[in-house]
């Protein structure tokens, strides 16, 4: 039994959720009391495993639960950039990072692929726009941060644009950063959307349980889930809800949770969207980890994200000054500074950046860690897991489970005091890129 709340709770709404029409969360509970396979956690990751499964099984019966409804996760609050490039080429004791890297890329393209071949069939609307990526820089280290990543990009076979502050300025607006570059690995989305699509289109044999977060799991044969509203058995669990898997006894000292912010512009008009740079959308990458990634959305609206807080939220208001100096520093030249939706969203960091992915148990199953670039990679590695839970074998989940696994976190108050002081340090080391 957990003594500790199970499930994220957050102080505002999703701002892309808010800018949808009112959905009906599937919220009433199932009648049955046993499924084949119960995935906890609807996000990318745990709606692709439940696709999966029901496709390879389609006479089983899958539970998804979540405690939040479709678009309040996190999956509907990060930022809405697809990247299909890895932020991490240790992710394997074997091989060069070249090697180790392609794998990464070729594991996401087939991702990609699978994702827009869904969004085609059910004609989910999520603003799908493969217009690519722009990192930028604003002081001298982020230039060379940025140049070490390009020496990558050669080594991937990745190709890439550079831009110097007078073409940045043109695209973006903003005279602000010193270098950059663009890539096209990268499509943008509405997140709440798609997630919101990906859960009302899936197969017939998936119950998909909203606002009903998992208590407690009790292994066994078979294993028992307990929930606010009634207690579920069946043989096979699917962990797929990132960070607060920890408060279910899994990956303890393995996994971190971190809340990062965000905040929307109310809808601009068409002369201050021109202040904005000469393309319709765009997003930006800061050099640093800790700095500020920005988006001009469709629909006529400016995102602004920023800051990290260590396993709690910091307090909206403010979180709200912070990203409206953020904004301000980079636009003075706008007519308002003005920010209409502000939220927070958490994610799963793991020490070395390596994803917990692989079987835990007999019948349990695992996803996690998705160290700030989930949306994709767990489309695929969600996949993955739904295929390796069935005993499907493939090149693909070979490739995922030879990479390295999370390394040992030490534990409270050690623990806290470290990220605490590495975000610190990060702030110092970002100045302007924050």
């Amino acid at each position: 039994m957990t003594r500790s709340q199970t499930f994220p709770s957050y102080q505002a709404g999703s701002g892309w959720n808010a800018l949808l029409p009112n959905r009906a969360p599937r919220d009433s509970a199932p009648k049955e009391t046993h499924f084949d396979t119960v995935v906890i956690g609807a996000g990318v990751t745990g709606v692709a495993a439940a696709r999966r499964i029901a496709e390879l099984e389609p006479g089983s019966r899958i539970l998804l639960v979540d405690a939040t409804g479709a678009g309040e996760g996190s999956a509907g609050r990060n930022s809405g950039f697809l990247i299909n490039l890895p932020h991490n080429t240790g992710m394997s004791g074997h091989g060069s990072p070249a090697q180790i890297a392609r794998k990464q890329i070729a594991l996401y393209d087939t991702g990609l692929k699978w994702l827009k071949s869904l969004i085609d069939q059910y004609h989910i609307d999520c603003g799908w726009n493969p217009v690519g990526k722009y990192h930028a820089a604003a002081t001298a280290d982020g230039e060379q941060s940025l140049r070490s990543t390009l020496n990558q990009y050669q080594d991937w076979g990745v190709e890439y644009t550079e831009l110097g502050q007078p073409e940045l300025e043109q695209r973006l607006g903003t005279s602000y950063y010193r270098y950059g570059y663009h890539s096209h690995n990268n499509i943008f989305v509405q997140p709440a959307a798609l997630i919101r699509g990906l859960i009302d289109h899936l197969p017939e044999n998936v119950f998909v349980w909203e606002n009903e977060p998992v208590l407690s799991i009790e292994k066994g044969k078979p294993h028992r889930i307990r929930t606010r509203g009634k207690d579920i058995t069946t043989p096979r669990i699917v962990v797929a809800n990132n960070g607060f898997a920890r408060k279910l006894g899994f990956a303890k000292d393995r996994v971190f949770t971190i809340y990062t912010y965000a905040a929307f512009t109310p809808q601009l008009d068409e002369g201050e969207l021109a202040k904005l740079g000469d393309t319709q959308e765009w997003g930006v990458i800061p050099a640093n980890r800790l700095g500020t990634t920005l988006r001009k959305a469709a629909g006529g609206r400016f995102m602004v994200r920023s800051a990290y807080s260590y396993e709690k939220e910091q307090s909206l208001t403010t979180v709200h000054a912070m990203l409206q100096e953020c904004y301000r520093n980079r636009y003075p030249h706008m007519a308002s500074h003005d920010l209409e939706h502000v939220w927070g969203g958490v994610t799963a960091l793991t020490r070395n950046g390596a994803l917990y992915f692989g079987r835990l148990d007999e019948g349990i199953y695992i996803s996690i860690g998705c160290n700030g670039a989930g949306m994709l990679k767990g489309s695929m590695f969600g996949k993955l897991m739904g295929e390796m839970a069935c005993g499907h074998q493939s090149t693909e989940l070979a490739d995922a489970l030879g990479f390295q696994r999370p390394t040992w976190l030490p534990p409270d108050p050690i623990r806290r005091v470290a990220v605490l002081s590495a975000i610190q340090y990060q702030k110092h080391k970002a100045g302007l890129e924050r």
